[in-house]
């Protein structure tokens, strides 16, 4: 028996599915319904077998008589719009196709006579871990401890600092395994590294230097932010942060665990002039930890931040150590830059799920984070191992470097090739980059060719197959 505290339009508008109808026009209800009905056919997005809602739970819905409804329903089936049987409801009829959608437009069909892209065979892309290798089962357990153990207030309004449990791990973690120095109330939570230099864009001004090579899409975040950049002069031992002193910045942005592409950490005496250089004139140093955990033939290398928490801003991501489709990372701040940062962030967050952040707490404070990235080491440098052992086989005359640690190596080329190699893999359908996407335009260096090969991207079953499609495109020894 029906509760009879409820209802009975009410309980007639719980049953059925949801249909979006607009009632306009002229004329009575019954033909506005109809119009509506028809017109929801012909354009598709009533399909051809779709079930309607109950007439009466439609009557609840639009606010008009149950009559008015039932009436609409007979019509349409008399001509052919529905059908209706008893017991198993009302049906949009099978012949009441769509109509057919309208020519293509000259640039439609322009795009459509255009020769497609060859599809990617092979992901060389030196920003792309191994999707595949994504910790899933200890990350649900993780997931499954952090739900169970939040607090209530977790599931309220978010706080743009991010979850305390995230920030009180972190700065456990970094300081561990980085040689960070900072604390939980230094730490923001943000939507990974580039929301991270999004941020910073709009806290800084004027001018900043960032190393001769590096990610165009980074440069410009802050030029779009309204900044200006200049360029460093990079070698082998990173970029020459001597150069500081005359090109008029208030910030640098610097990779200096392995600086991005070129390879190589930057060297102790660099790493404390470019410190001195922001306590003398009152700068902050932008460190970007890109592979920071990935190391294979050297010592760990800390982070410039700890050499002084006050002028250094530490920026780091899950991007490439789990996923880049978590959209986690962190900047761990100078005190007097913190408020700052929030205030653009948000008075609440708006990019980072809970549900991850509690997760990533969880996965670092029980070790599956160290675990993983041990694992990961491993794999990674069994991969950078065969990327030379085949060139060395296949193409000696091709140099291989900045493979001391992280997920590229840069291949050189003989001059005047680079152009053409990227065009020769493009048709192999392998997915690279010259050295001369990351060439600051501004920059004086003397332009070197070669390529920036990622060995991260490509499953491990497809890995040989990746190397020799990568030695078919080289060009021949001279």
């Amino acid at each position: 028996m029906a509760d009879r505290g409820v209802n009975s339009g009410e309980a007639e508008a719980s049953v059925g599915t949801d249909l979006h109808l607009e009632l306009s026009g002229r004329g009575a209800r019954r033909e506005q319904l109809m119009l509506a009905l028809r017109e929801a056919i012909t354009s598709g997005r009533l399909a051809p077998g779709t079930r309607l809602p109950p007439y009466r739970t439609l009557a609840v819905d639009l606010g008009i008589a149950r009559n008015t409804v039932g009436e609409a329903y007979a019509e349409l089936v008399a001509e052919g719009w529905l059908t209706a049987r008893q017991g198993s409801g009302t049906h949009v009829a099978s012949r009441a196709t769509p109509l057919p959608p309208p020519p293509p437009s000259a640039g439609d069909r322009a795009r459509r006579s255009a020769p497609e892209a060859r599809p990617v065979a092979y992901d060389f892309m030196p920003t792309s871990p191994d999707a595949s290798a994504f910790p899933r089962a200890a990350w649900l357990r993780s997931a499954r401890r952090a739900f169970n153990d939040a607090p209530g207030d977790a599931f309220g309004v978010g706080d743009p600092r991010g979850r305390v449990e995230l920030r009180t791990a972190l700065t456990e973690y970094l300081a561990r395994a980085r040689g960070v120095r900072t604390a939980p109330h230094r730490i923001v939570v943000c939507a990974g590294f580039a929301h991270a230099l999004r941020i910073l864009g709009e806290v800084l001004e004027g001018t900043v230097a960032v190393e001769s090579y590096g990610l165009a899409f980074h440069r410009s975040l802050l030029t779009g932010a309204g900044l200006r950049t200049v360029p460093l002069t990079v070698d082998a031992d990173g970029a020459r942060t001597a150069e500081l002193g005359a090109v008029g910045a208030g910030a640098v942005l610097l990779t200096p665990a392995h600086q991005f592409p070129t390879g190589g950490p930057l060297r102790p005496e660099r790493r404390t002039a470019a410190v001195d250089w922001a306590r003398a004139t009152g700068a902050v140093v932008l460190e970007d930890d890109y592979d920071g955990e990935f190391r294979y033939d050297r010592e760990p290398v800390g982070a410039v931040q700890g050499l002084d928490p006050d002028r250094v801003v530490y920026l780091g991501s899950t991007s490439k150590s789990l996923s880049p489709a978590l959209r986690l990372g962190w900047l761990a701040l100078p005190e007097a830059l913190v408020n700052d940062v929030l205030a653009v962030k948000g008075v609440r967050e708006m990019w980072t799920g809970v549900g991850d952040q509690l997760t990533l707490a969880d996965f670092l404070a029980c070790g599956a984070y160290d675990r993983h990235v041990r694992v990961m080491r491993r794999t990674y440098r069994r991969r950078r191992d065969r990327l030379v052992a085949v060139l060395a086989e296949r193409a000696p005359h091709i140099g291989v470097g900045g493979i001391a640690a992280g997920l590229h190596a840069v291949l050189d080329l003989p001059p005047g090739t680079e152009r053409d190699t990227v065009r020769a893999a493009g048709r192999l359908g392998l997915a690279l980059e010259g050295l001369g996407a990351f060439r600051h335009p501004d920059s004086v260096m003397e332009p070197r060719e070669g390529l920036v090969i990622g060995f991260g991207a490509p499953p491990e079953h497809a890995f040989n197959g990746a190397l020799q499609a990568l030695c078919t495109a080289l060009p021949p020894a001279p």
